[in-house]
């Protein structure tokens, strides 16, 4: 069993720390708010003062932080990651950031004779709490192999995705899909509403053909349909729409590095930005059905 610190318990890093104590690792946890440190203590897992008491000595150190200046500011600040690791321990970082600071990270890491692997996640909260998260994860192979068996710990799929910021690059790309798909299916049942027809009868016509989408027949925006789903919990966030925003916004910021053309992105962007100004980024992605099928319930 390795010895891990693990920065970063809230909402996803929190069950991510206690999948990988419950599967018998020793789990070092830093985080500056009190209670995200005590849920993870009640979890099995030891609390640090600091980065440097975190990390050091330990044979993996994992983050999960919000964005990519935090990222660089953890890693390689003083009395940071980087500063205070032990030699030879693997870097794992789960945020979801941008490329650029991914690899800026990783070069960083890479000039201390450190590996580091940058592995975002897809599944949200509950797939935190459950363990079934999927690793998109950018580095080199022989640290994807050492990696395998804390990221089986805390989730059911694990792809290597290429070089150093492979791994940010899949995610911004996987989630624009999500969020422009999102917005998709919400507008279909607005309009199915508008058009008299019964949610339940678009959502068995559509997840049986080829409207089928993740979006649909799992976080199904509207109540009824799939009980589990967000809608039906009055939109509790397992993926905040705030969270959609930034990475909309980070899949936005490559397109415009690179001379992509993603007017969709672009669209579900300025959709999601005018969601969230109204005070509703802390629900769940799927709540903007409130916005796009206003008045049509």
């Amino acid at each position: 069993m390795a010895t891990i610190g693990f920065i970063g318990v809230g909402n996803m890093g929190g069950p991510m720390a206690a999948n990988l104590a419950k599967a018998g690792h020793a789990v070092i946890v830093f985080d500056p708010v009190p209670a995200a440190m005590e849920r993870a203590r009640a979890a099995g897992c030891a609390a640090a003062a600091s980065i440097a008491e975190t990390v050091v000595g330990r044979d993996a150190v994992i983050t999960m932080l919000p964005s990519g200046a935090e990222v660089i500011a953890v890693h390689a600040g003083e009395g940071g990651v980087l500063e205070s690791c032990a030699p030879g321990a693997l870097l794992i970082d789960c945020s979801t950031i941008d490329v650029a600071a991914a690899r800026a990270v990783a070069a960083q890491a890479a000039e201390r004779g450190l590996a580091m692997l940058d592995a975002p996640v897809s599944g949200g909260v509950r797939g935190a709490a459950a363990a079934t998260l999927t690793f998109m994860v950018g580095g080199a192979a022989e640290a994807v192999a050492r990696a395998g068996p804390l990221l089986e710990a805390m989730g059911k799929t694990v792809v290597h995705t290429g070089a150093s910021g492979s791994g940010q690059a899949a995610k911004i790309c996987n989630n624009m899909i999500l969020g422009v798909s999102m917005i998709a299916v919400a507008e279909a049942f607005a309009l199915a509403d508008r058009l008299g027809l019964d949610r339940q009868v678009l959502f068995d016509v559509a997840s049986r053909s080829s409207g089928q989408c993740w979006a649909l027949t799992t976080n199904c925006p509207v109540p009824g349909p799939m009980p589990a789903s967000p809608a039906n919990h009055g939109y509790r966030a397992g993926f905040t729409a705030a969270m959609m925003l930034k990475d909309l916004r980070l899949g936005q910021q490559a397109a415009g590095q690179v001379g992509a053309a993603t007017p969709l992105g672009a669209a579900a962007t300025a959709l999601y930005a005018l969601f969230c100004n109204g005070d509703h980024g802390a629900e769940d992605f799927s709540a903007i059905f409130r916005m796009v099928g206003a008045g049509s319930a």
